[in-house]
């Protein structure tokens, strides 16, 4: 099943680069791709318990959903997350 979201803290190439790599190493994950100009990833899974784990993970690595919380240390981990993507791009 094909899910687009909208995400915060979406900055460059570097956060999708970070973005992309991430989840695309999540079992039942695939086709993960990023649009920059809308702030939103797209990406194929198979269950309800695959997309949450997507949702974690974009959280963990400072890019929380809209509309979920976006704390001082999210926005933290999203500038390291957009450094590391940047380093590896």
């Amino acid at each position: 099943m094909k899910t687009t979201i909208q995400i915060q803290n979406l900055k460059c190439g570097g956060c999708a680069n970070t973005i992309i790599t991430q989840l695309s190493k999540l079992k039942g994950i695939s086709d993960v791709d990023v649009d920059n100009n809308t702030d939103e990833v797209s990406f194929n899974h198979n269950s309800e318990t695959e997309f949450n784990l997507v949702k974690q993970t974009l959280s963990d690595l400072g890019y929380p959903m809209t509309g979920e919380s976006n704390s001082l240390p999210k926005k933290a981990k999203s500038f390291v997350s957009c450094a590391v993507g940047r380093m590896t791009n």
